[in-house]
């Protein structure tokens, strides 16, 4: 484990930035970003476009290790280049903010009230390239709509790739998040 990362996370000054939109999310925020589908026309070009986005945020002067000590890549931001290294490098040695990998492939069907991820086949492969990539830790989560079964089952799954993620040296991060409109959610 890097150690200087592990500190700069162990500080927790400032916050997460979260620039893990994945295929499914990345039409929703080009658009949100004045970027219109019609303006590609493959994956590809639409994760060019993202990443060029990512790009200006990342390398704004406001985009620093004082306001936040982590961000939240996505896969294929993790094997793509700012400033003429790998992105994760850049964050690390530039702007002294720790890279994290979301490595969780969208989330299954609810069952019990809950919707855990999809599963994980390749994860290590995914962690093993990540090494490579200089990322010091991984995110992943889980969506609780109900109280009962599904937050055991939540804790579950997200406990098995937990352990698989830090068994690899890795800081793992886990995303349990909830409904504040679910029905007996004070329980």
């Amino acid at each position: 484990m890097d150690v200087g990362k592990y500190d700069k996370v162990r500080a927790g000054t400032g916050f997460i930035a979260a620039l893990d939109q994945s295929g499914g999310s990345t039409p929703k925020a080009l658009k949100l970003y004045g970027i219109n589908e019609d303006a590609y026309s493959s994956g590809e070009e639409m994760f060019g476009l993202v990443h060029k986005m990512r790009t200006r945020i990342i390398t704004s002067p406001s985009f620093d290790g004082d306001r936040m000590f982590g961000a939240i890549l996505f896969e294929d931001t993790m094997d793509r280049d700012i400033g003429g290294m790998p992105t994760g490098d850049y964050l690390w040695k530039v702007k002294d903010i720790v890279p994290f990998l979301k490595i969780d492939k969208g989330l299954a069907e609810e069952t019990h009230g809950a919707q855990v991820m999809k599963p994980l086949p390749d994860l290590d492969n995914l962690l093993e390239r990540a090494v490579s990539k200089h990322m010091f830790g991984t995110k992943m989560r889980s969506f609780i709509r109900l109280p009962g079964e599904g937050w055991t089952l939540s804790l579950r799954s997200s406990s098995r790739s937990l352990s698989r993620s830090s068994g690899s040296g890795w800081y793992p991060l886990s995303s349990l998040r909830s409904t504040s409109t679910a029905p007996g959610r004070s329980r």
